[in-house]
């Protein structure tokens, strides 16, 4: 369980970020640039003491999850990152203005509730716009990266974060995909395995969870992917 964070530093050292393209236009439009922004993201918050938590990169918009002592550095970070990559922009598609909305949109988070619904709705931004079905799926994110992060000392744990996820429905559509009924899924060892397989590596499911779901023992599921 994530450890409680004091409501002075929630105030003053996590915000959410957003940036939108202009006219809500795409700006990331192929995977270069999506890189390209991640690469500046990562090569300057050093420069301005800026702890990245959680991102995920969208074709018009992002959204940031940062750790930041001072907000002055924030907004330094922010106007820098996204000029460096508007003159990248410019130059690739030789064209002139603006090409972010406004400068930046940040919240700050005021709570452990807060922290953990920002993060989960950073990475389920690509599920609701229908580009992948999980959140794991998508490349232009930390999403996998994001589990346990030491912050001045303290480590805090985002795990919790993704366990509120209706793995009933993750089975369902496994068992649709696979056009298989769960009480065949039993005696099928291969499709078995495979769904084991993705609970735990995409979402990190215990066993005991599978257990409660699917009705096999944690012990036949452990041997059945070794």
């Amino acid at each position: 369980m994530m450890p409680r964070i004091a409501r002075r530093d929630m105030e003053t050292c996590f915000y959410h970020v957003l940036v939108q393209g202009i006219n809500k236009s795409y700006i990331f439009n192929k995977r270069d640039e999506i890189l390209y922004y991640i690469k500046l993201m990562y090569e300057l918050k050093e420069e301005y003491e800026i702890r990245i938590i959680a991102y995920c990169i969208m074709n018009n918009h992002a959204h940031l999850l940062v750790n930041v002592e001072k907000v002055d550095n924030l907004s330094s970070y922010m106007h820098k990152l996204n000029m460096k990559y508007a003159i990248f922009y410019n130059k690739k598609y030789n064209r002139v203005g603006y090409v972010f909305r406004n400068r930046y949109k940040s919240e700050g988070i005021y709570g452990e509730t807060h922290l953990y619904n920002c993060v989960r709705y950073i990475y389920n931004n690509p599920v609701k716009a229908k580009i992948c079905k999980k959140p794991g799926d998508y490349e232009f994110s930390n999403y996998k990266e994001c589990r346990v992060v030491e912050i001045n000392g303290d480590k805090y744990s985002f795990i919790d974060t993704f366990e509120n996820i209706d793995y009933n429905e993750i089975i369902c559509d496994f068992l649709k995909e696979n056009n298989i009924s769960k009480d065949e899924l039993i005696y099928n060892k291969e499709k078995l395995k495979e769904l084991v397989i993705m609970l735990r590596k995409d979402f990190e499911v215990s066993y005991r969870i599978i257990e409660d779901e699917i009705g096999i023992s944690r012990e036949t599921l452990r041997r059945l992917v070794k």
